[in-house]
């Protein structure tokens, strides 16, 4: 309980300072990464005793499952042409970016850093993870790193989703001025930031409903019986992982290996989505409510990021401090590139809209992504909105965290740097070819 307690106390000074500092203000850093750095820095500072943070380290590959489980519940699965119809040329695009960012990793470090500072072909890994996953994803790849043998890699994952979500606030922000200079935007409005962007505080008028009670609490709380649904995704997610462990033992070579290192916490996002498709079809009193499950992902994930930030072992990390800062610098050239170069052509409609929303995500969080989008469309009167938002639920589940993510770390392992490169590149080629296609019906 000490361990808790101080947890908590250390999100609430980071929610304090957040408030307080207008510097931090301005960077829109979430309270859980500022609290996760003042605990980072407490650490290094100060003999802290071990009961205080006693099981931190542990928090986010429990937490993680947790998150993607709750990312399809409590809302009815679209269907898939729906949302393709909706988001294709946006998919392909951000398809395009994050299948950029592990070309990028593998290029960078097979031909700069594994010769000159002898790092693994895994070390190419940890600036997707930590871009497109995010603090959540890289700490929830904890035990995947400790299973592969390279525990240390946590630790730079962490360090490259702290630079992207930083890079990704001050680089986009001096993109947005650039582009409302040039006149790229649809809205001909300087950029800025309302109280509630700045402060986190909610005007009492404005303020939103946290979600719907839909049992009475004289049978169950209905926060209990949402956890309930939450812990069946997970629990199903653990038999899928049961049954790769099996499959595992029947496979030979280096195989094995691979399915024995898949992470759970993509199948626990398989288990929401079976979960929900059941509600659809058999729960008629519609006992899931999306309001609550957000407030259940988010609290978790909150939690999870001061304790990943929090404990990220510094030393470590400043062993390789250089081929990190190396590797963030390509990733965000890279997002850059993309922005700047390939959403001109890849859209026809607010390109500078929907590129400055993806470099949002791909860098940072799909919060990061809307609020830069925000800055350029406070309105949303452009379809980037719309389009990028439905395009998340195709591309979640494969590369913000989803199975690729979880397949790529053991894949790098096993099957080296070169073959990643290859599958990347092939990928980067496919989805090319299918927006050139839809952008040529649409004309």
């Amino acid at each position: 309980m000490l361990s808790f307690g101080c947890l908590c106390v250390l999100l609430g000074l980071g929610y304090w300072l957040r408030r307080k500092l207008v510097f931090l203000q301005r960077l829109y850093l979430p309270a859980s990464v500022i609290a996760g750095l003042l605990g980072l820095v407490l650490f290094q500072s100060v003999e802290v005793p071990a009961e205080v943070s006693a099981g931190w380290s542990k928090l986010p590959g429990l937490l993680i499952n947790i998150v993607f489980a709750c990312l399809f519940l409590g809302t009815a699965l679209p269907t898939v042409s729906k949302v393709w119809k909706s988001s294709s040329r946006q998919l392909a695009y951000g398809q395009i970016v994050a299948w950029g960012q592990y070309a990028v990793g593998c290029l960078v470090v097979l031909l700069m850093l594994k010769p000159i500072f002898g790092l693994p072909d895994l070390f190419a890994g940890i600036m997707p993870v930590g871009f497109e996953g995010g603090h959540g994803t890289a700490g929830g790849m904890g035990p995947v790193f400790d299973e592969l043998g390279f525990p240390e890699m946590k630790d730079y994952a962490l360090a490259s989703a702290t630079g992207g979500i930083m890079g990704a606030i001050l680089v986009g922000m001096g993109l947005v001025n650039w582009a409302v200079r040039k006149g790229h935007v649809e809205k001909k409005t300087a950029p800025r930031f309302d109280a509630e962007d700045l402060t986190g505080i909610i005007p009492e008028a404005h303020r939103p409903s946290a979600g719907k009670l839909t049992v009475s609490s004289d049978v169950i709380e209905s926060l209990t019986l949402h956890l309930v649904f939450v812990g069946s995704a997970i629990l199903l997610g653990w038999l899928m992982k049961q049954g790769l462990l099996l499959a595992a033992a029947r496979l030979p070579g280096s195989g094995s290996d691979i399915f024995a290192s898949f992470p759970l916490f993509p199948l626990c996002m398989l288990g929401g989505v079976v979960v929900q498709w059941l509600a659809d079809r058999f729960d008629r009193h519609e006992h899931m409510d999306h309001g609550l499950m957000l407030r259940i992902q988010n609290c978790a994930l909150d939690f999870l990021v001061v304790a990943a930030i929090a404990t990220i072992r510094i030393d470590v990390v400043a062993q390789q401090w250089i081929p990190i800062v190396v590797l963030i610098a390509a990733g965000i050239g890279w997002n850059v590139l993309c922005l700047t170069v390939f959403a001109r052509r890849a859209f026809k409609d607010a390109w500078f809209e929907r590129g400055i929303a993806e470099m949002g995500q791909s860098m940072g969080v799909t919060a990061t992504g809307l609020l830069l989008l925000r800055v350029v469309d406070p309105n949303y009167e452009t379809e980037a909105a719309e389009a990028f938002a439905a395009k998340q639920l195709l591309h979640e589940p494969f590369m913000g965290g989803g199975l690729w993510t979880g397949a790529a770390i053991p894949l790098l392992a096993y099957w080296g740097g070169w073959r990643i490169l290859g599958i990347a590149l092939c990928a980067i080629a496919v989805w090319t070819i299918m927006l050139v296609v839809m952008n040529r019906r649409i004309h």
